[in-house]
């Protein structure tokens, strides 16, 4: 089904009111019918741009499993809580995390004028400093897991995927990797000696959000926690891939592919040169750029495929988080076109999960909740 720009609001509210459980809205009824950390804090900040009450519930829900320690699981099966008990070794939830989006998300909803529960803050500002007390590799947060980087299927884990990339090979080496993530006593997950990692762009959505809720917060700690993360991320640019590259043993191989996800340092970077370049290559036609929103990864690269899960197509959560960056950087231009990406690729492909950059083909789930970034954007 295509959708007509002009119907955007009622067919993202339609959308999310079918994935509606009564809590949250999952990704997708029939693909994912679980809830997801990173989809429901953007859910909730699409909710509360439909000037809907549920943005404020959507958010809270994703802390209900919270460990004491402030890990904050990515998945919650609490409608089947054995379902993958086995594999993950515990009930009702999984045993990884996921992009901090909570931090934003608090502050987004502060800024649309919707309430946020202290507790709700003291619990995403606990989820941030679980991660900043992770083992840091080159003054990084480390990934456990492909999965905790929301991009699990990314080129820039291809030198982790013995023999190469192949998607039943990673598919099985997924799942060893699963096995050899170092908890804490209570079973947080910490590091991972089988997948040193720290990426970039994880490394820049935890000191976004860091700060994102420090400035809602006035928590002084937790902004110069932050901004220790972008300063460590400043090491990490690659002038000539245009790119900032993962730390850890693969950092001068797969660790520097030129992903869209490795330019998401643009939103905490005060290196006004640098957060320039990264968003004229993302528009680049000839680089990232596509009428349908920034591929997922460059042109260029040998893995470029737009129509593979995680290796071209464009994906509404990046183009958002670049269009956040845009809008950091006063690069109203950018952001502008960025956002009508993001409407065009919406109306093409349907509300798509993710979808072809050139052309909107919808891929994936369709629909899958989280395109109604696009009316956020709008």
């Amino acid at each position: 089904m295509r959708l007509d720009p002009t119907d955007l609001t009622s067919r993202v509210r339609a959308a999310l009111d079918a994935a509606w459980t009564g809590r949250y809205a999952v990704p997708s009824p029939s693909a994912y019918p679980w809830q997801f950390l990173w989809d429901s804090c953007f859910h909730a900040v699409v909710w509360a741009a439909l000037g809907d009450d549920r943005a404020a519930v959507e958010l809270a829900s994703v802390f209900r499993f919270q460990s004491p320690a402030g890990f904050v699981p990515h998945v919650a099966y609490d409608a089947d809580p054995a379902v993958l008990a086995p594999f993950w070794g515990r009930e009702a939830t999984s045993s990884i995390t996921q992009p901090p989006m909570y931090g934003h998300a608090c502050a987004e909803l502060a800024r649309r004028g919707v309430d946020v529960p202290g507790e709700v803050a003291e619990r995403a500002a606990a989820g941030l400093r679980f991660l900043l007390g992770r083992p840091r590799v080159a003054g990084l947060v480390p990934a456990c897991h492909p999965w905790e980087t929301g991009a699990d299927h990314s080129p820039r884990w291809d030198d982790w995927c013995p023999g190469g990339f192949d998607p039943a090979r990673w598919y099985d080496r997924k799942g060893e990797l699963l096995a050899t993530v170092e908890r804490s006593g209570g079973g947080d997950p910490l590091s991972n000696p089988a997948f040193v990692v720290a990426p970039a762009g994880l490394n820049a959505l935890v000191a976004f959000n860091a700060r994102e809720l420090a400035g809602l917060t006035r928590d002084d700690a937790l902004a110069a926690a932050g901004d220790e993360v972008a300063a460590a991320l400043e090491e990490q640019w690659d002038a000539e891939a245009v790119t900032w590259r993962d730390a850890g043993p693969r950092a001068g191989g797969s660790g520097r592919v030129r992903a869209l996800d490795g330019l998401l340092p643009a939103l905490v970077s005060d290196r006004a040169e640098r957060v320039a370049a990264a968003l004229a290559v993302a528009l680049d036609d000839a680089a990232y750029g596509g009428r349908c929103g920034p591929a997922g990864v460059h042109r260029d690269e040998p893995a470029f495929a737009p129509r593979t899960y995680w290796r071209g197509p464009a994906w509404p959560p990046l183009t958002y988080l670049l269009w956040l960056a845009a809008g950091r950087a006063g690069d109203g231009a950018a952001a502008a076109r960025l956002a009508a990406m993001a409407v065009t690729g919406a109306a093409a492909s349907g509300l798509a999960e993710y979808w072809d950059p050139d052309d909107g083909t919808g891929l994936g789930a369709v629909p899958q909740s989280w395109a109604g970034l696009a009316l956020a954007m709008a």
